[in-house]
C-alpha cells in the first residue's frame, strides 16, 4: 500500500497518449506489484532450498521454472515502470517498504507444509494482482494486459501447487500448513 510520501514524482517523459497523472497512478500500482513479485521470487527459491520429505525432488525441481517465470514477470514490471518514466525500486528495502503482508515463516519443513503455505502466498499475490489489474482497466490498457498475462501464469502455478494438496475429489485436504 502506498502512502502520499510513496507516490512517485510526475515523470518528465511518459509514453505518447498518457498524461502525467495516469502515468503516476500506473507507476505507483506497478511498484507494489514489483515488490510482490520480487518477494514471491525469493520465497519460491527459499522453499526450493528448504523443502524436505516425501516428494522432495519433484517439489524441489518443479519450483525452479516458477522462479524463472516470476523473475521475468518482475523484469517486465520494472521495465514498464521505466517505460512510463518512473524509476523501478527493487532493493530489499523497497520490497519491505511496499509490502503489506507478513514474511514467509517456514524454514526447513516437509513438502506438504511448504506447499500449503505456498498456496496461501499465491492466493495473496493473485488477489492483489487482480485488484491492480482492475484499477488499471481505465488507466492504462497496455499495463492491464501485461498483468492479465501474468495472472494467467500465476493462477496456473497455484493450480500446480494445489494439485499436490488435493484428494481424488478435488478437495484441498492439506490447507492447514500445520499438517
Amino acid at each position: 500500500m502506498t502512502t502520499k510520501t510513496d507516490t512517485p514524482e510526475a515523470p518528465i517523459v511518459t509514453v505518447p497518449g498518457m498524461d502525467s497523472d495516469r502515468a503516476v497512478k500506473t507507476i505507483s500500482i506497478l511498484q507494489e506489484r514489483l515488490a510482490a513479485l520480487l518477494d514471491l521470487q525469493l520465497t519460491l527459491k527459499h522453499i526450493h532450498w528448504n523443502v524436505v520429505g516425501v516428494n522432495f525432488i519433484s517439489v524441489h525441481e518443479f519450483l525452479d521454472p516458477q522462479v524463472d517465470s516470476v523473475r521475468e514477470m518482475s523484469d517486465d514490471v520494472a521495465e514498464r515502470i521505466a517505460t512510463l518514466g518512473g524509476s523501478p525500486l527493487g532493493t530489499p528495502g523497497a520490497i519491505t517498504k511496499f509490502r503489506s503482508w507478513d514474511d514467509y515463516d517456514l524454514n526447513r519443513a516437509p513438502t506438504v507444509r511448504h506447499l500449503s503455505a505456498l498456496d496461501a502466498v499465491y492466493g495473496g499475490v493473485i488477489e492483489s494482482h487482480r485488484t491492480a489489474q482492475a484499477e488499471l482497466a481505465d488507466v492504462d490498457p497496455v499495463t492491464e494486459d501485461m498483468l492479465i498475462g501474468q495472472l494467467r501464469d500465476l493462477e496456473q502455478y497455484q493450480w500446480f501447487v494445489r494439485a499436490h494438496l488435493q484428494d481424488a475429489t478435488g478437495d484441498v485436504v492439506f490447507r492447514n500448513s500445520e499438517q
